[in-house]
């Protein structure tokens, strides 16, 4: 018999929204045998019936809605159907692509969840005790279903230990015969390890705003921080950038980025690599009088959690701060942040307020700017509208004024 959690008072309003998290200050009761990962009846204090959930007993989200569906039991075909249905939405909507994310976690109704494909090798992120529990299930179905020659774990993500989980990365299927990929994104070739790479190796989520830049960059002056293997400076060299300088701490990640310059046919002179704190060269060149035709701030993640926020907030506003007063007339700036912790609204805020302190620092009254569009991820990043979480890449495109 399957086992069940019961729901406090009132707390069965978000799940019946289909919200998938059930957190753990919302259980007041259980029945039956749980362990770690196995699926749960999840019912309200009235004994109404919500959903079929992953259990983790480690985590705040004590579980994971799979279904609202009494009638739809928790199985092999249930997983084949939901991986089915994902890839179809791929197959339908991305193109000029050989990195795609083919499943985004509760997006796709699989909580935790995070596969991404590069030509044929499928790199996987097992990040709940839910998708751990129905991995074996879940390799044979993408096997059998993307016929890729290789799926490669990359299980290493802090969350898993919130999971109660290790960290885990190998070859699950077949063989990587190269730990260095070649993909394809528009007209633009980038260099991918699968292996020790950001998150599965590259941040396909930027997409659509690398085509942006590669459109806007024609004669102008760029400079792109946290460059990481420069993605976004391929595109605006590719987009006929006049000089584009790339700020990151990595030294390891400069070194693949430049390496991109004679695989793409780019002039190297145009590109100029920097090791170093992207924080303490805006103020260098803050203080320099630097002036740019376009920024790109896409830092790292500055608020992993809810409690990170007023840190986080502090320092998007700072970096913002610096750019905008860099910024040439008709200047663009494309900021982003990554912070699932920090909503829509804080980051606009954020944003707004350090336009409003760059014109005071700068003595400059005049100095404004007007947001001409605002940047997410692509089409294979889909958003619920139940699960705001899941909008966890926001931007906006601004220019002075």
């Amino acid at each position: 018999m399957q086992a069940t959690i019961i729901l406090g008072a009132g707390k069965e309003r978000s799940p019946m929204n289909h919200h998938p998290w059930i957190f753990a200050s919302a259980v007041v009761g259980y029945e039956g045998k749980i362990t770690s990962g196995s699926t749960v009846t999840v019912k309200s204090d009235s004994g109404r019936f919500i959903g079929r959930a992953a259990y983790s007993p480690m985590s705040q989200i004590r579980a994971r809605i799979w279904s609202w569906d009494e009638n739809e039991p928790i199985d092999h075909a249930f997983f084949k159907r939901k991986i089915a249905i994902a890839l179809a939405h791929r197959k339908k909507w991305v193109v000029q692509t050989s990195a795609i994310r083919l499943i985004f976690g509760e997006a796709d109704g699989l909580p935790g969840l995070i596969v991404d494909q590069y030509n044929q090798t499928l790199v996987c992120q097992f990040l709940s005790a839910g998708v751990e529990f129905w991995k074996e299930a879940i390799v044979q179905i993408l096997e059998d279903q993307t016929a890729c020659h290789c799926i490669y774990e990359r299980s290493d993500a802090a969350v898993r230990e919130r999971e109660g989980l290790s960290l885990a990365s190998g070859v699950l299927k077949g063989e990587l015969t190269d730990t260095e990929l070649i993909v394809q994104e528009n007209q633009i070739q980038y260099l991918i390890d699968p292996t020790k790479g950001h998150k599965t190796g590259f941040y396909i989520d930027q997409r659509d705003n690398r085509l942006e830049v590669a459109k806007l960059s024609s004669g102008l002056r760029v400079l792109n921080m946290f460059c990481y293997t420069g993605g976004f400076s391929l595109a605006a060299l590719q987009g006929g950038a006049s000089e584009v300088i790339s700020v990151d701490s990595s030294g390891d990640a400069l070194a693949i980025a430049s390496r991109q310059l004679a695989l793409n046919h780019l002039d190297p002179s145009k590109a100029k690599w920097v090791d170093e704190d992207a924080f303490d060269l805006l103020k260098k060149y803050r203080e320099g009088g630097e002036q740019f035709d376009m920024i790109i701030l896409d830092p790292p993640k500055f608020a992993p959690s809810a409690q990170h926020l007023l840190r986080a907030k502090k320092a998007y506003k700072e970096i913002n701060r610096s750019a905008m007063q860099m910024l040439r007339p008709n200047g663009l700036l494309l900021t982003f942040s990554c912070s699932g912790a920090m909503d829509l609204e804080l980051f606009d805020q954020t944003v707004f307020l350090a336009a409003q302190e760059a014109a005071t620092h700068k003595k400059d009254p005049k100095l404004g700017f007007r947001v001409l569009k605002r940047l997410t991820s692509g089409l294979d990043h889909p958003k619920l509208s139940s699960f705001p979480e899941g909008n966890y890449l926001k931007g906006l495109m601004l220019e002075r004024i």
